[in-house]
């Protein structure tokens, strides 16, 4: 790959606020239709120290932080409430880039779960009924029946949002972003959250 220099971090001249320089990217990557290029992969560990990670979509972001939604009694919800840190990363070959977070995690409010919820496809919100996520079941036959009830329980009704479905936001401490670059000397620079006045500080990281 060869770096020009509009692709080199000029740490001089840079947003002082990492959201709006993840956001840039982020829409870059949806304006050249990359798939899926609000997921992430979101890395949390238990009390134990044991480390999962896995792939969801990014739903929501704005200066409080990445939002994403799921099933509160999920393996990645009941470990939030027993650890409530994450870790996101975001990766988009095609333009030669990925960023990570890591931050402290917390549920959206009702209304803000309530909204989104509200907007998501019909059988989509029938299923955040019939399946308990994460939970061995017997076979995909009972997966299926429960869908079935659930259609029939609300056949010609709004579909309410279940309590143990929502949405937690990931409030970010530290953002990084990584550029690939020529000879394997990548452009590394790291955002940090600095305590009391929210302010962020810049780092050049060798790669």
């Amino acid at each position: 790959m060869t770096t020009d220099s509009s692709t080199v971090f000029d740490i001089d001249h840079l947003d002082i606020n990492p959201i709006s320089r993840f956001l840039v990217w982020l829409q870059e990557a949806e304006r050249r239709q990359l798939p899926h290029a609000n997921a992430m992969a979101l890395a949390t560990a238990d009390t134990h120290g044991q480390p999962a990670a896995r792939i969801v979509l990014l739903r929501g972001l704005d200066q409080r932080g990445f939002v994403f939604y799921t099933n509160y009694q999920s393996r990645k919800g009941l470990t939030l409430d027993q650890n409530p840190k994450a870790s996101l990363v975001f990766f988009w070959p095609q333009l030669n880039r990925q960023v990570r977070v890591e931050g402290a995690v917390a549920k959206v409010s009702p209304s803000e779960s309530d909204d989104y919820f509200a907007g998501r496809p019909r059988g989509h919100q029938l299923s955040a009924h019939a399946s308990r996520q994460s939970q061995v079941i017997e076979n995909r036959a009972t997966l299926e029946r429960q869908q079935e009830r659930i259609e029939r329980q609300y056949q010609g009704k709004p579909v309410p949002r279940p309590p143990h479905w929502g949405g937690y936001r990931v409030v970010p401490t530290m953002i990084e972003f990584w550029q690939e670059g020529e000879h394997r000397l990548h452009d590394r620079l790291r955002y940090t959250r600095q305590n009391p006045d929210a302010s962020w500080t810049i780092d050049r990281l060798a790669p």
